[in-house]
């Protein structure tokens, strides 16, 4: 073989090597691992981080004060004594199969948890002890009626006792009870969506009630009590703005408030009056409608009737048994809209 010929091979054989070297680099050869270092490294951040057996979050203890409580995480197996927390975990989309035991409730919306698959507790003012227990729950939720058996329950499993700031407001103790429990299953950016509008619907209501006086109360066993600023429906005098002028800021209403007489209204004559059926808000039977009982010959000479001011809020279960949920704010926004706002 002459010189010029085997020049010629070699350098035949050298473009060949090259053309195969720019093809591996190039993913020409399907079998190699294309992917790129920043990928490898996402994947293995991704592996190597585990997912928390508990999270530590801040609810109250028997004595109604914050404490820190160890509660396990993404718990599979709850136990519902309260429906404030039950309104926000079914918002939450992780209550579903989940719930194995809860407390009684008429509210509509959260029905499909009271069935024969999810083990009946009690109340929500007086649990099933050895039925919680029956259940094996991860974690209990509780609230205020249920603040006696704090202790009784831990035994069980971590309690979660959550509530409403009256003087934090409605709106923001819900966003903030929201937020506590989402961090039990890594949900926290769910809340903001979930809150979105409220603030502004209770601009919209602020606005119709300034300037306006009010009285609100509850109607129990024929009787007209008085609630302030403390306790139950606090949101229409302290976060709508209405000025309740039915009671002394002093006196303490929170619980069921205190009876009035209707010579008492008369007297003060505001401009609104807010009603909540609780006989109707717990099932009473043979009660009388709140209609009935506050539409007398006394009431009637109120400006609040001559106007058509007196309003009747329509879901008095959810007012009463479930304040502090997301869905119940919903509906409670709802009830004074459609009268307010209409």
């Amino acid at each position: 073989m002459n010189m010029k010929k085997m020049l010629s091979l070699a350098l035949a054989g050298v473009m060949a090597l090259s053309l195969m070297a720019c093809s591996a680099q190039n993913g020409g050869d399907s079998s190699e691992n294309t992917s790129s270092p920043s990928s490898i490294q996402s994947s293995e951040e991704t592996q190597n981080k585990e997912t928390p057996e508990s999270v530590t979050i801040t609810s109250l203890n028997a004595n109604k004060e914050a404490a820190e409580l160890e509660v396990p995480y993404d718990p599979q197996r709850i136990a519902i004594l309260d429906m404030a927390s039950l309104d926000i975990l079914d918002a939450l989309g992780v209550a579903g199969g989940r719930v194995v035991g809860s407390a009684d409730t008429s509210l509509d919306y959260l029905q499909s948890y009271i069935n024969d698959e999810v083990e009946n507790l009690g109340t929500i003012k007086e649990a099933d002890l050895e039925a919680v227990m029956a259940c094996e729950p991860d974690v209990i939720f509780i609230g205020g009626r249920l603040a006696s058996s704090y202790d009784s329950l831990s035994e069980i499993a971590p309690v979660v006792y959550l509530a409403t700031d009256t003087e934090t407001g409605v709106v923001a103790s819900v966003e903030k009870n929201a937020r506590t429990i989402a961090s039990l299953f890594g949900l926290e950016d769910q809340v903001d969506q979930l809150m979105g509008g409220f603030d502004s619907r209770i601009q919209a209501l602020a606005a119709a009630a300034e300037g306006h006086t009010a009285i609100v109360g509850l109607v129990t066993s024929g009787s007209f009590n008085v609630l302030g600023n403390d306790g139950r429906c606090s949101i229409i005098g302290r976060e709508v703005g209405y000025e309740n002028i039915g009671v002394d800021a002093e006196i303490d209403t929170s619980t069921h408030g205190n009876e009035a007489s209707f010579e008492f209204v008369v007297e003060k004559n505001p401009d609104y009056i807010f009603v909540m059926d609780r006989d109707a808000a717990i099932q009473t039977d043979g009660a009388q409608l709140a209609q009935e009982i506050m539409e007398n010959e006394l009431v009637m000479g109120t400006d609040a009737y001559k106007n058509g001011n007196i309003v009747y809020l329509a879901h008095p279960a959810v007012w009463y048994t479930a304040e502090g949920g997301i869905t119940a704010l919903d509906i409670m926004l709802q009830d004074l809209e459609s009268k307010l706002l209409g």
